[in-house]
């Protein structure tokens, strides 16, 4: 995989710098300063000069959602998609565009959506409201690691659609876009993008197609082309689904707080033995402990900056058993005290809490 390069501290999910191309003209024509954000949300300016750099997905969209509203621009999100295209995706693109059909292209993303960020996924599922012939295209973000943000979800959206209108010439068969927030700009606007009705507050981001469009064939197909790509992404991009670490994650992200965060309890789980799994932590370079205590870091995060319930009931909801455990990790994480970390209110993997 590519050397993750990074403003931030710890164990954080990235995704390429190519998703911010055209985000610092975006904001000189509103009036803005794109490397005064870059500054306050620790994004080296270094790593945007090449797409393949690799940067913090929650600076990333934190960033997005500051823009928009200190710029007075809602729609910040789908203007910037305006100014994207396929090739954001970079070494993932060849096999897109190379496809023979939608479903072959969709089949490429749903693969190897994590080379672009591990953080993000496309799916193809049913339709959330069951019409008969309908799929939905679905667009997903890890939300255990990192905040939900509208304006990173309109343009992850907004993209998908325009690159997809881009290969087939238009898209016929779109019936609507789903949106899980509530309406950024007025509804005129959404309909100027999309073309068709937008729902909000919906369950997932998905565009809801007509079945048979996945069977709509591209002009530009080349199968020997799309195999060499194929053959490179596998041979090139290890998907970090597979890694030790992840899996330790995510079991323990899921139950934090519910079961006891053990090594033993762990492999369990994952149907491994306890040293089996030690040495596969140990050969990716890390450890139980230290991926326990950062899965333990990014949740007090999310309870005490991003809720106000008691830190006596978020000690336990992390597996610790006194309120001080918890006091002595947040102090040894951020620097701060839990009161700063509350009031200061930002996610602090990209606040300057030293301020």
């Amino acid at each position: 995989m590519h050397p993750a390069t990074t403003g931030v501290t710890g164990n954080t999910a990235l995704i390429r710098a190519a998703s911010l191309r055209g985000f610092g003209s975006l904001v000189e024509e509103q009036g803005g300063d794109p490397v005064d954000l870059f500054r306050r949300f620790r994004i080296p300016p270094s790593v945007l000069e090449g797409d393949d750099g690799l940067i913090s997905i929650t600076a990333h969209d934190l960033m997005l959602d500051a823009a928009a509203d200190e710029l007075g621009c809602p729609d910040f999100g789908l203007r910037l998609a305006e100014r994207q295209g396929l090739g954001i995706l970079g070494p993932l693109a060849v096999a897109i565009e190379s496809s023979s059909t939608v479903a072959e292209a969709l089949e490429c993303v749903t693969r190897f959506m994590f080379v672009h960020s591990p953080a993000l996924r496309i799916g193809v599922e049913d339709d959330p409201q069951g019409a008969t012939g309908v799929v939905a295209v679905t667009y997903r973000k890890d939300l255990r690691e990192s905040p939900y943000s509208p304006q990173a979800m309109e343009l992850g959206v907004a993209l998908l659609l325009r690159i997809s209108a881009a290969m087939l010439g238009g898209i016929e068969g779109l019936r609507s876009v789903e949106l899980p927030h509530a309406p950024l700009s007025s509804i005129q606007r959404y309909t100027g993008v999309f073309g068709v009705t937008t729902r909000f507050h919906a369950p997932v981001a998905a565009l809801r197609l007509d079945q048979q469009v996945l069977d709509a064939r591209f002009a530009n197909a080349d199968e020997a082309i799309r195999t060499v790509a194929l053959a490179h992404l596998a041979a090139n991009h290890t998907n970090p689904e597979g890694l030790a670490a992840v899996q330790v994650r995510g079991a323990l992200t899921e139950r934090l707080g519910t079961v006891p965060a053990s090594l033993t309890q762990v492999a369990r789980l994952l149907a491994v033995h306890p040293r089996t799994l030690q040495r596969r932590l140990a050969g990716e370079g890390t450890s139980f402990g230290l991926v326990l205590d950062d899965v333990r870091r990014v949740a007090a995060a999310r309870y005490i900056a991003g809720t106000t319930m008691p830190f006596a009931r978020v000690a336990p909801l992390l597996g610790f058993s006194e309120q001080s455990a918890l006091t002595r990790a947040v102090r040894r994480w951020y620097g701060v005290s839990a009161r700063r970390l509350r009031r200061d209110g930002a996610h602090p993997d990209v606040d300057n809490l030293s301020r």
